[in-house]
């Protein structure tokens, strides 16, 4: 028993591969099978199991079979039973035993039953396969003891090859009548590959040369045959023959003349590929493919050494698109397009990395399979382009937006545009202004609520190109993709713009209100930072940029400044709004923006207010909003302070009451404010102050009693008053 781990796997190596014997993986990888032959005919199974799944108190049933008549073939059946293997034991004498794997309850292999293959007792089983719901196999049937003596040839074509349907059901395997596909041919080995069943010649029997040059592709679905040899191409003949004709003599009527002058190489191994074909390695070191289609394909030559030295111990298999041909001690690895061998493998670490270079090579479909899209989209655009030549005006109108909206969302998709591709964009964008504009809405998937939200369902991809930052040095001429498209919404969707910029933060992921202080600007008193860099300069900025590339008209250059630098969510963004506004005397939009923003952080309040008080001393425009603005104060200022800055922005703070400046009759409601707001922090240390007597006084106690000696209460000693403690009422 050999202990994998998480595996169980119990078989005896030693007796199996000592005796070389035949063996069979099963689909899912699960079980491998041992045939033996010599000296003693039977079956040793290898089984994985999960060991969580196999409790102390079971058992698991080995599928160990010794027999004295020779076991022919294993192999699996179909079946719908789900989490179940259903394998057929196929013996010499005609018997089948099917055998069910559970890994559940009561784990191992369970016989479901016994059945008898053949019609004749006496038939022997000498091939056998199976193919969809079908056994088909090649028997053997002696001739009658009452018949007479048989000349060699006729001898040697007592041979059938039959079938049988059959279904599985929960708890057997249902077979149906046995079926004569071929009669009166020599032994045959049922090769199934796919939806074809090869009958291949045997080598050994050289008494029928003509006869064993033939190899018979069966097609049981459709019942017909086609008749190949190892010395042509191409089929021997083409009109397929119904298996109502199925003699065999009758089949090689047409073909003997040919046959008997020509000498075709021996199949010294033979493998199916799975899909309908067969690999063949024949005498002459080439190993060849039969089609489906009955076309033979050389495929890779092999050393002729090979084959003499190793004929009896060589393998075939094909894996996708690659032949493994395994010899004695060496892998040899071809390409079945080409025909190119990629070495031998001798040594265990270079079949890692064999396996490696293939699993790469995998990869590399995968990738191809991948770009197939793109390779569409590429063949599709230059089907525009031509017909763009050959077009109407209206046709060329059409199939100039459909060529921009391609361009556009090709290059948008590219994960890294370099400078020729940024300056074909930029170009796209000058010569097709409007169309570009459509293309960007297309490729972006923007959708406006008409509530002031603009939202995009492109892939995250597109926005990473959109808003890659601005590379130095770059060419003056051209723009980067987030200044190209700003350009876009400022001429055409003008009122799009401040909510382009809220999405383009939110897909950059530093947008609005959530910027911390650290990863701002705030507190540069030059107003230059980390963002000073060109790799990491604020959208907010590089859409002002363009704005004021654009804009000619200066009231409405203001305002949209305004709404950008609101949007951006950045302190310094948002004094430079209010100062903006300031400058233009809209004071009521100035207390909405400070009543708004000031939460954000204490220092921008404390900034914004010191500036709206600024204000307030200077003229009286700010009047009418005193209350609110008295309400904007800081909670750390006090009545000290503003005195203090009162006196730096006003040096006449008792000026005429007609004076515009403040005066400290308008400047009373927040002084009050402010001072009862001390006041109320400041009573709180009072409690504190107003606390009871320290130490607190002794719990009560019994008065101590006293003889009386004629001695007055005022004679006491004053140890005796300082003991009995004090007075209690």
């Amino acid at each position: 028993e050999l202990v994998v781990p998480r595996l169980n796997i119990t078989c005896d190596f030693s007796l199996a591969l000592a005796r070389l014997p035949i063996y069979l993986v099963s689909p899912d990888g699960r079980h491998i099978h041992f045939i033996l032959r010599k000296p003693t005919a039977g079956l040793v199974t290898c089984d994985k199991y999960d060991r969580p799944k196999l409790a102390l108190s079971q058992r698991k049933q080995d599928l160990r079979i010794t027999r004295t008549v020779p076991i022919v073939n294993v192999f699996y059946l179909e079946s719908n039973v789900s989490d179940a293997a259903l394998v057929a034991v196929i013996y010499e004498t005609g018997k089948a035993e099917f055998w069910k794997f559970q890994q559940e309850s009561n784990p191992g292999w369970h016989l479901l039953q016994t059945s008898d293959l053949c019609n004749s007792p006496r038939a022997k089983v000498v091939s056998v396969c199976a193919s969809a719901n079908s056994i088909i196999w090649c028997e053997e049937r002696p001739p009658s003891e009452s018949s007479p003596v048989l000349s060699s040839t006729r001898n040697k074509l007592r041979f059938c090859v039959c079938r049988r349907d059959f279904e599985v059901d929960e708890g057997s395997v249902v077979l149906r009548g046995v079926k004569m596909a071929l009669h009166n041919n020599p032994k045959f080995n049922v090769v199934s590959s796919g939806e074809y069943v090869h009958l291949l010649p045997d080598s050994k029997i050289k008494a029928l040369s003509s006869l064993n040059k033939i190899i018979i592709s069966w097609s049981p679905r459709i019942d017909t045959f086609r008749l190949s040899t190892t010395c042509k191409t191409t089929p021997l003949k083409e009109d397929v023959l119904s298996t109502k004709e199925s003699d065999f003599k009758r089949l090689l009527t047409d073909c003997l003349g040919f046959l008997s002058i020509q000498e075709p190489p021996e199949i010294c191994c033979y493998s199916p590929t799975g899909c309908g074909g067969l690999l063949l390695l024949l005498s002459t070191g080439w190993v060849c493919l039969l089609q489906k289609d009955g076309i033979l394909r050389q495929v890779h030559k092999v050393d002729d050494n090979i084959v003499d030295k190793f004929a009896s111990h060589i393998s075939l298999c094909l894996y996708q698109e690659t032949l493994a041909l395994l010899t004695e001690h060496s892998l040899h690895l071809i390409d079945i397009d080409c025909g190119t061998e990629h070495g031998d493998v001798v040594d265990p670490a270079v079949f890692e990395e064999a396996c490696t270079y293939y699993q790469q090579r995998s990869l590399a479909d995968k990738l191809m399979s991948s770009l197939e899209p793109d390779l569409k989209a590429l063949v599709a655009l230059e089907e525009v382009k031509c017909r763009l030549v050959k077009g109407s005006v209206q046709e060329v109108e059409m199939l100039s937006d459909n060529l921009v909206e391609m361009e556009v969302s090709r290059l948008l998709l590219s994960p890294d545009l370099d400078k020729d591709s940024l300056l074909y964009l930029n170009t796209i964008f000058t010569l097709f202004p409007c169309q570009s504009w459509r293309a960007v809405k297309v490729t972006l998937q923007l959708h406006y609520n008409g509530e002031g939200r603009l939202s995009s369902n492109a892939p995250q991809k597109i926005w990473k190109t959109v808003l890659s930052p601005v590379k130095s040095p770059s060419v003056p001429a051209v723009l980067p993709v987030f200044e190209l498209l700003c350009h876009s919404v400022f001429l055409y969707e003008p009122s799009w713009f401040p909510s382009f910029l809220e999405l383009s933060q939110q897909q950059q992921g530093s947008a609005g209100l959530a910027l911390s202080l650290a990863s701002s600007s705030w507190g540069f008193s030059s107003g230059r930072g980390a963002e000073s860099s060109d790799s990491s300069v604020p959208l907010y900025k590089r859409a002002l940029s363009v704005v004021s590339s654009l804009s000619t008209d200066r009231d409405h250059n203001q305002d949209l400044q305004v709404e950008l630098l609101l949007v951006s969510g950045r302190p310094n963004a948002i004094l430079q709004a209010m100062r903006i506004l300031m400058g233009k005397q809209q004071w009521e939009k100035v207390t909405q923006v400070a009543q708004k923003y000031c939460t954000q952080s204490p220092l921008l309040n404390k900034e914004m207010f010191s500036t709206l008080l600024c204000e307030v001393a200077q003229h009286r425009e700010l009047d009418p909003y005193l209350e609110l603005l008295w309400s904007l104060c800081p909670e750390d200022l006090t009545v000290t302070n503003i005195l203090s800055m009162y006196s730096y922005l006003c040096p006449a703070p008792f000026a005429d009451p007609q004076s515009s400046q403040l005066t400290i009759g308008l400047l009373k409601p927040l002084l009050r404010k402010v001072l009862e707001r001390e006041t109320k922090s400041n009573q709180g240390y009072a409690d504190i102050l107003q606390s009871p007597s320290y130490p607190p006084p002794a719990p009560p106690r019994q008065a101590v009693q006293h003889p009386r000696t004629g001695t007055s209460r005022s004679t006491e000693s004053d140890q005796d008053i300082a003991s009995a403690g004090p007075e209690t009422t």
